[in-house]
């Protein structure tokens, strides 16, 4: 009867043996089902940080170039604005010159009438002067007149010449000089040394100096001078006007001044 007790309490130990394992086997199974959730999730935890910190970095360097962008169309909105102000003041530059170049076209023509009569008065002016290195001065005015249908030299060049030889005209007025010539004297070609002072007084001396004369504005000729009134004036004034003799007041034949 005691073995029989015996065995079925073995029996039943053996049964709650065998139950408790099969609980401990499915609490095993369970477990490891949570660690591999858990695993599964912290992996996609870690692949959804990563996507983050990719996409963190994108934006960063999006942010960094979108500032970089952003700084260089301001620095061409400057630009642009310099620019258009440049493009403005050359568009009003050309349009001056525009009026500039038909201004002067005008010009050109109004003033190469006036160089030719610049050129014939300057012609008449050395035609009826004192008859000083007169070749000399009608050869300048010679030349001015050939320049006149020359291409190559502009109008402004043109009348800058004119110009130029009214002021050496100019100048004859208010100086001293002497030059040697020729001159006709009593059918006889002589040479001599002509003394112009200013537009005064032209005379002449003949290189042995035993004539003087002078020119006669009114008659508008030669006349012989006194012998011994003016040689030795005459003389001087030659060697002052060679810068041989220092200047000092001269006895000179003058001309009576024309009413008007």
């Amino acid at each position: 009867m005691i073995m029989h007790r015996l065995k079925k309490a073995l029996l039943v130990a053996l049964a709650c043996t065998g139950v408790l394992a099969g609980a401990q086997a499915a609490q095993a199974d369970t477990l490891e089902a949570v660690l591999d959730v858990g695993k599964a999730k912290n992996e996609a935890a870690r692949k959804s940080q990563a996507k983050v910190d990719r996409l963190a970095d994108e934006t960063r360097d999006l942010l960094t170039e979108y500032k970089t962008v952003s700084k260089q169309i301001d620095g061409l909105k400057v630009y642009n604005a310099r620019l258009q102000r440049q493009i403005d003041n050359q568009l009003a530059r050309i349009e001056q010159i525009d009026v500039s170049i038909d201004q002067t076209t005008v010009i050109q023509r109004q003033m190469t009438p006036l160089v030719i009569r610049m050129i014939d008065g300057l012609e008449q002016f050395v035609e009826l002067d004192v008859p000083f290195q007169k070749d000399e001065r009608l050869k300048r005015v010679n030349d001015l007149r050939s320049a006149i249908d020359r291409a190559d030299i502009s109008v402004a060049e043109k009348f800058r010449g004119v110009l130029e030889a009214y002021n050496i005209e100019l100048q004859y007025g208010r100086g001293i000089d002497t030059y040697r010539g020729t001159i006709d004297l009593g059918g006889t070609e002589r040479e001599v040394d002509f003394l112009r002072v200013g537009r005064v007084a032209l005379v002449y001396q003949t290189t042995d100096g035993t004539t003087s004369g002078a020119w006669d504005t009114e008659a508008r000729s030669w006349v012989e001078l006194p012998s011994g009134d003016y040689d030795s004036a005459i003389r001087k004034g030659i060697r002052i006007a060679k810068k041989q003799a220092t200047i000092e007041l001269l006895n000179m034949p003058v001309s009576a001044p024309e009413a008007n």
